[in-house]
């Protein structure tokens, strides 16, 4: 593979004074697509170096590949973080560096799965999901008796992205993170369930999820189902256990690389 090229922390968003680490290699030029690979912490925790490892991994493969930071709550709520990754990728998009502007994708893990998710719904680009989080306003309100708690036991700040939430399901800190995401405002987590935005010209996604893990696969039936409806093409892998996340990139990786060969032209 070729040496790859970091530039840190280029500002993307003045206003917000938001920053993107770009990876590059020699082997891309003006014809190679781009990928934006989105950190995830549940919208509230994560940042882009955490993403290190799969940045590299993007650009040895051939893509000018962009990892971003977005706003978090509590401080910024929804749509703050959508808000964003569009800026992103409009900054992206029209952006002088040397890429095919008209071939973008986004991959992401967990909230990164659900922010990947908004951009294909968005802008019609293929994106890559491992556990993102979809199913919000209609899980939460089927289940009222659990009981919303943070995760006290771990500290994402020090561990590893694999590392994290890897004891399947805690539908209590499940509930805590989705709803802090609006602070507990169910009119707009209502309006931030994705499932809603789907339309004929949303983007093909490719979602992968383990099948006992922290996001519940309802939310990856639920997409599928309504982007199947609008005639949009979707894979979806179940993996067995219940690893979260980027725990299990090493075993989604040739699929995905497979499937961004497939849909970025």
């Amino acid at each position: 593979m070729t040496d790859v090229t970091i530039t840190k922390d280029v500002v993307y968003d003045t206003q917000h004074d938001l920053k993107t680490d770009l990876y590059t290699t020699d082997a891309v030029t003006a014809s190679s697509p781009a990928i934006i690979i989105i950190h995830g912490g549940g919208w509230f925790r994560g940042d882009k170096s955490k993403e290190a490892d799969l940045g590299e991994i993007l650009a040895e493969y051939g893509y000018f590949t962009v990892v971003p930071n977005y706003r978090l709550a509590p401080k910024d709520l929804f749509p703050a973080s959508r808000d964003d990754l569009e800026t992103l990728y409009t900054w992206v998009k029209n952006s002088d560096y040397s890429f095919d502007h008209s071939q973008i994708a986004a991959v992401g893990a967990s909230a990164g799965g659900n922010l990947a998710g908004e951009l294909a719904l968005k802008f019609g680009i293929p994106a890559v999901s491992w556990s993102g989080i979809f199913d919000l306003y209609d899980w939460v309100s089927k289940h009222p008796d659990v009981v919303a708690e943070p995760d006290t036991k771990q500290d994402a700040t020090v561990l590893a992205s694999a590392q994290i939430d890897q004891d399947g399901a805690h539908d209590a800190f499940y509930k805590w993170f989705v709803l802090n995401y609006v602070n507990g405002d169910m009119a707009q987590l209502k309006e931030a369930d994705p499932i809603q935005r789907v339309t004929a010209q949303s983007g093909p996604i490719y979602f992968a999820n383990s099948l006992n893990e922290l996001v519940p696969i309802s939310g990856v039936e639920k997409m599928q189902a309504a982007l199947s409806a609008a005639g949009v093409a979707t894979i979806a892998q179940f993996i067995p256990g219940s690893r979260h996340g980027k725990a299990y990139q090493d075993d989604v990786l040739a699929n995905t690389l497979d499937f961004f060969k497939k849909n970025l032209q």
